[in-house]
C-alpha cells in the first residue's frame, strides 16, 4: 500500500473517533454550562442559544445541503409555537403530544411550500418562501379569534416535570432545566441530521445543490429530495417554536417577523453553511453577541452589525472554514 493510500485510511479510520469525540465533548459541555454560567440570566440566554441552534440546524439542512434558499424560516417556527400552544391552553392536549402536533403540522407547512414551489431556484425561491413568511405572520397577526393576535397569550404553563425513580422531580419551569431538555433535544436533532447527511440522502441532497441537471440525469429525482429538505428543516424549526412558547410563557406575532428568518440565516452564514456545526457555532456566537456587548450602551448594534459585516467579508466560509484553517496550518506547522 503506497503512503497516501495509508493515510487516506488513517483519517477514514479516525473520523468516526472523532465526531464520537466531539460527541461527547458536546455532551459534557452541556452539562457544565448551566453550572459554570449560573444564575436565571445566564441560563435564560443558554436556552434562547438551544432554540437558535435547532432554528439554524433546521435551515441548514435545506440551504447548505439542499442549496434551496428559503426565507421562511419564521413561518415554521411560529407555525410550530402557535400549534402547540393553542392546543395546550384551549384543547388540553399533554405537552408532548401537542408538540408532536406542532413538529407535524411545520412539516406539513414546509411540504406544501415545497410543492408549490419546488421548480422555482435562486432568487425566485426565496421571495416565494419570504411570501410565505408574510402571509403567515398576517394570518397570526390578524386571526384573533383563533391567536388573540397583538393581544398575545400569557401564562403558557412549561413542559411536564419529569419524574425518574429514585430521582428528584425535575421542573422546567426553572430556566437550567429547561436547557438541559431544549439542548438535548438539539444534540438528538443534530446527530439525526448527521446521520442523513452522510448517508445516500445526503448524497442526493449534495448533488441537487451543486447541479440539478445532471442529478436529474443521474436519476434522482429533485423535486422529492427538495420537498423532503423541506419537510425537515421546517420540522425542525416547528420543534423550535413549540419549546420557545414556555420558554417565554407569553407568545406574540412579532416574534415571528421577517427580520427573525434574517436572523437565523445570519446565524446559518457566519456559522458556515453545510457543515452542520458551522451553524451550531453561529448559532451560539449571534445569540450571545448582542448580550455581551450590552456594556457598549447604544453603540452595541453599531459594533455588532460592523463585526457580523467583517465577519462575512474576511470568511466567506464562515467559521466553520476558518477553524479549518487553523488546523490544517497547526498541522502543517508540527509536520517534519
Amino acid at each position: 500500500m503506497s503512503d497516501g493510500a495509508e493515510a487516506a485510511s488513517r483519517i477514514a479510520g479516525s473520523a468516526p473517533a472523532a465526531r464520537t469525540l466531539a460527541l461527547a465533548a458536546a455532551v459534557v459541555a452541556i452539562a457544565a454550562l448551566p453550572m459554570v454560567l449560573t444564575g436565571t440570566y445566564w441560563h435564560t440566554n443558554l436556552t434562547l442559544c438551544a432554540i437558535n441552534v435547532l432554528l439554524a440546524l433546521g435551515l441548514d439542512f435545506i440551504l447548505g445541503y439542499a442549496g434551496q434558499l428559503n426565507l421562511g424560516q419564521s413561518a415554521f417556527y411560529g407555525i410550530g409555537a402557535y400549534a402547540s400552544t393553542l392546543l395546550v391552553m384551549n384543547g388540553g392536549v399533554p405537552f408532548w403530544a401537542a408538540f408532536a402536533v406542532a413538529v407535524a403540522a411545520s412539516g406539513l407547512a414546509g411540504l406544501t411550500l415545497a410543492l408549490f414551489a419546488v421548480r422555482l431556484r435562486g432568487h425566485y425561491l426565496a421571495i416565494a418562501s419570504l411570501g410565505f413568511a408574510v402571509i403567515t405572520y398576517q394570518v397570526l397577526l390578524n386571526w384573533i379569534d383563533l391567536t388573540q393576535g397583538p393581544l398575545g397569550i400569557y401564562a403558557i404553563p412549561a413542559p411536564p416535570p419529569l419524574a425518574l425513580p429514585g430521582v428528584p422531580e425535575i421542573a422546567f419551569g426553572d430556566p437550567g432545566a429547561l436547557f438541559y431538555l431544549v439542548s438535548g433535544f438539539a444534540l438528538v436533532t443534530y446527530v439525526v441530521l448527521d446521520r442523513l447527511v452522510r448517508s445516500p440522502v445526503g448524497e442526493a441532497l449534495a448533488a441537487i445543490r451543486e447541479d440539478e441537471v445532471s442529478a436529474a440525469a443521474l436519476g434522482i429525482n429533485a423535486a422529492r429530495w427538495k420537498a423532503f429538505a423541506f419537510a425537515t428543516g421546517a420540522a425542525v424549526a416547528g420543534a423550535a417554536g413549540a419549546f420557545y412558547a414556555p420558554f417565554v410563557g407569553t407568545l406574540v406575532p412579532d416574534a415571528f417577523t421577517v427580520t427573525e428568518s434574517f436572523t437565523v440565516l445570519a446565524m446559518v452564514i457566519v456559522g458556515g453553511s453545510g457543515t452542520l456545526s458551522g451553524p451550531v457555532c453561529g448559532a451560539i456566537v449571534l445569540t450571545l453577541a448582542p448580550e455581551l456587548l450590552r456594556a457598549a450602551g447604544d453603540w452595541r448594534l453599531v459594533f455588532y452589525g460592523l463585526a457580523l459585516t467583517l465577519a462575512v467579508m474576511f470568511m466567506p466560509g464562515g467559521l466553520a472554514q476558518a477553524a479549518r484553517s487553523v488546523r490544517a496550518r497547526l498541522r502543517d506547522g508540527a509536520a517534519p
